[in-house]
């Protein structure tokens, strides 16, 4: 850094450097403002600080290093590779700028400076959800082990008929992806309808006729009754069938296709508990949509389709095929179904495509490309034919998504001087879908540290649901905003409540109808249909209640709620502008049909700025909402406000869902190394001493290091009697293949031939449940057994030397989708195992401008 302070990166220092070399202090009286870089390299620091003032002359700034003990600088029982020290920070305590100490200002400025130091030590000690990693997330195995079995199984397969068939096979099961995601698309939609419709109804006959008869309380009681049935049904399914069916399932997703192994995310009680949760939380009355939890569906739709495997309860199954069974074509087939999972929520084949691209998939090819395409399309048009066909006009295929945006009554048009409007409403989306995801962050860690008995989760989800029809009443009755005006649904449920003249409370149209029908209410109906009060109201308690709503354990997604946020305040600035316009009589065109136009395109601007505040995806959004516009002619100012949004909001904070895998801990991933490690070698990140097995080797020390060892992959030696515990690397063998040998009881005594009754079906047929080290039995004698792992490991496993640069083994690990990755030394001798957690740890971000990387802790929950 030119002009910095000379700071080893090894010792891990963590602070703003300015750039003359003095280090940067919380003075007040700084008169020139200069650019900083935020540095934090490998290893933590303990950085303590005295501010004191300083009469004649600048702050100047000691250093002293003070070596820390063995027991302070282990993580997750890794033994480091260099001494982490202590850098304590203080200033010279020569003087102050106050001429008496013991002055009112002194005072005051000690006892800050306690408070300070106060907060910072709680900081350290309470437990931060975002600077750790949780070991319990383990890595999928997407290399492929050329062990004996194997190839002597590939040997079959040498022919171009067989080659044929699986690729064949490969677009099948993509077909069958779509047609299934469709169905169960078309499904809920017509259940959540029905339903709904009748609930709506008979809330709206209670309002109408108990506000003639002052008996309101009996539908705010009936609205509360009902909502606190469904949703805490609808919670208990999520929360004791399977929490992994909690929200919209879509962090989860992103993390399984970076390649992190989520138990029981892709399991048929995940299946049940996501599409029944879903129904309940629509049906209940919360903030929330059906899209997002589609994607999480049409994943275990394409995880089940392409393992050829259904699992049921208590270990029963049904099997149709095993050609599939390994985690690098069960990805392939995931970004599908996360793409048709998408498309058939909004009729948008490209759009679904692009989401899969962008925000879920890490590994991407041509192929795959035209796969996870040709399933979002057959997702898309199945979708639209079942919809239409319920509708009773199958041929009209007009119905392509569960949501759509519905055409506008006239070409979504723009001018340039509308631009900057938009770009300030871009602004306004950016920071307000900031507020949601740090309003989110503050709730869901509450919720971590509190709330987390399955009880007070029903009972969270119950309550969410009595305030959300609590508030929803109290809105349509202390705001008596009447309107003449028919809404754009003829089906809309209209409540009079006090309004007379056949005219109809407005809010009763965005609170009787499930969440769909208020976006497309907000998007369409009259220009006069809202007033600003109503909807000044709604933006308000709809952002609480979706702040509120998301993380609660049941079946939900942000999608929807986001979109009718933002399409509130927009429609309140369509408002405004149409105001301010001056009417043209000699336009030759009705004045309010052009309003209408206007505080609908607004609305449209509005609902892509927060959903670009709070997701922070571009591309694929902007396709979205192009898509269920059916106008093309509007996507550039719906690309600008999106990426502006975007910029606007990861200067604050990070997106909801970036979010919600920093808290879980989750160590994906990025596209590229962080920067300012190049200096750092494999062996400065490697985990080691490292737990081998030589290539005989009894069963009695397999199965003891089984049930001590936490290690999935255990490299292979050498036998060599006058070195135990070292010798030359052989090959890798991981933890899963361990136990189906253990299982399979392929051991002899010493001196016999050991069995070879075992393929790789025998291993296939245990995926994805792997067996535990709890559920093997082995007597004493078998114990004393030895096992020939010779044909089982693979004898190619990558690896590197101790002196290959960080940068270099972060390209090998993220581009190959490695597992374990050896570090040898000259003699290829295994010194280390570099895993995900290992480069996972160093994360850079960039927050109010400034860049950071930071290594986080590895913590065991």
């Amino acid at each position: 850094m030119p002009g910095g302070s000379s700071i080893d990166k090894d010792l891990g220092l963590k602070m703003t450097v300015h750039l003359d070399g003095m280090a940067s202090a919380s003075t007040a009286d700084t008169n020139t403002t200069e650019s900083t870089d935020t540095v934090s390299v490998p290893h933590p620091v303990n950085v303590t600080g005295k501010d004191t003032r300083h009469r004649n002359h600048g702050n100047r700034v000691k250093f002293h290093v003070t070596p820390v003990s063995e027991e302070e600088h282990e993580l997750n029982n890794r033994v480091p590779s260099r001494p982490t020290p202590e850098l304590k920070f203080e200033l010279d305590d020569e003087g102050d700028t106050l001429s008496n100490h013991n002055s009112i200002t002194a005072l005051l400025s000690s006892k800050f400076r306690d408070i300070q130091k106060r907060l910072k030590q709680y900081g350290i000690e309470s437990p931060r959800f975002r600077k750790r990693l949780v070991s319990k997330w383990e890595s999928l195995n997407y290399d492929v082990c050329e062990n004996v079995l194997y190839i002597k199984e590939q040997e079959k397969y040498k022919s171009k008929k067989w080659v044929t068939l699986r690729w064949l096979s490969k677009w099948l099961v993509m077909f069958s992806i779509g047609i299934m995601t469709a169905l169960l698309a078309a499904t809920i939609h017509f259940v959540v309808e029905k339903l709904a419709h009748l609930k709506f109804d008979l809330i709206k006959h209670y309002f109408d006729d108990c506000a003639k008869n002052n008996c309101l309380y009996q539908p705010a009681l009936m609205w509360m009754g009902i909502n606190l049935v469904i949703t805490v049904a609808g919670a208990a399914l999520v929360t004791f069938l399977q929490p992994m069916a909690a929200g919209s399932g879509i962090p989860y997703i992103k993390s399984y296709l970076n390649g992190v192994k989520i138990p029981g995310l892709l399991t048929f009680r995940a299946f049940v508990a996501k599409t029944l949760g879903v129904v309940m939380s629509i049906l209940g009355g919360l903030a929330c949509g059906k899209e997002g939890p589609m994607a999480h569906s049409g994943s275990i739709i394409a995880a089940g389709l392409g393992r050829g495997r259904i699992n049921f309860c208590n270990g029963k199954s049904i099997s149709f095929y095993s050609a599939f069974r390994n985690d690098h074509e069960i990805r392939d087939f995931m970004a599908g179904g996360a793409a048709s999972g998408v498309s058939s929520a909004f009729g948008a084949p490209i759009g679904g495509t692009l989401f899969s691209l962008e925000e879920a998939a890490s590994f991407w090819n041509q192929d795959l490309t035209w796969r996870v395409f040709f399933s979002s399309m057959v997702a898309c048009f199945a979708t639209n034919f079942l919809i239409s066909a319920i509708n009773g006009d199958p041929t009209k295929l007009t119905d392509p998504g569960l949501v759509r945006f519905n055409a506008f009554k006239f070409d979504l048009k723009f001018d340039l001087i509308e631009i900057p409007v938009f770009i300030f409403m871009a602004v306004i989306g950016g920071l307000s879908g900031a507020l949601f995801v740090v309003m989110n962050y503050k709730l869901t860690v509450f919720r971590k540290r509190y709330l987390n008995k399955n009880w007070i989760k029903i009972i969270e989800a119950g309550l969410v649901a009595m305030v959300s029809a609590a508030v929803a009443f109290g809105l349509m009755v202390g705001i008596n905003d009447c309107t003449d005006k028919a809404p754009f649904d003829s089906h809309a449920v209209t409540a009079a409540v006090y309004c007379t003249d056949k005219k109809h409370n407005s809010l009763s149209t965005l609170f009787l109808t499930t969440p769909e029908g208020c976006l497309k209410a907000l998007l369409h109906d009259p220009f006069e249909s809202h007033g600003p009060v109503s909807l000044v109201a709604f933006v308000l308690i709809f952002f609480l209640l979706g702040v509120w709503t998301y993380g609660l354990s049941v079946s939900s997604g942000v999608f929807i709620p986001s979109l009718a946020i933002g399409a509130a305040w927009g429609r309140l600035v369509g408002i405004g502008v149409a105001h301010l316009m001056p009417e043209n009589p000699n336009l030759g065109v009705n004045s309010s049909l052009i309003k209408q136009l206007d505080v609908g395109k607004f609305a449209l601007i509005g609902a892509a700025c927060q959903l670009g505040g709070i997701l922070r995806t571009t591309i694929s959004l902007t396709v979205i909402i192009v898509e269920c516009t059916d106008d093309i002619s509007f996507g550039l100012p719906i690309m600008i406000v999106l990426m502006i949004s975007k910029w606007v909001g990861d200067f604050i904070t990070t997106g909801l869902y970036d979010m919600n895998v920093e808290v879980m801990g989750i160590p994906t991933l990025p596209f590229e190394c962080p920067p300012l490690c190049d200096d750092l070698r494999a062996s400065d990140v490697m985990s080691h001493p490292l737990a081998t097995f030589k290539t005989k080797e009894k069963v009695e020390n397999i199965y003891r290091m089984l049930k001590e060892e936490t290690f999935c992959g255990f490299p292979v030696i050498e036998d060599d009697p006058m070195a135990p515990g070292k010798g030359k690397l052989k090959g890798l063998i991981l933890r899963n293949q361990l136990l189906v040998l253990l299982k399979k009881k392929i051991f002899c005594p010493e001196g016999q031939v050991p069995p070879r009754n075992i393929t790789i079906k025998d291993f296939r047929d245990f995926y994805p449940v792997y067996l535990k080290v709890s559920e093997i039995d082995l007597s004493d004698e078998e114990k004393s057994y030895v096992m020939d792992l010779k044909p089982y490991y693979n004898p190619s496993p990558y690896t590197v030397e101790q002196k290959f640069s960080l940068p270099r083994v972060f390209n090998l690990f993220r581009g190959l989708g490695l597992r374990h990755l050896i570090v040898t030394d000259e003699k290829n001798m295994p010194m280390g195992m570099v895993t995900r957690k290992d480069l996972a740890k160093f994360r850079v971000g960039s927050k109010r401008g400034l860049v950071k990387i930071e290594q986080l802790k590895i913590e065991d929950k």
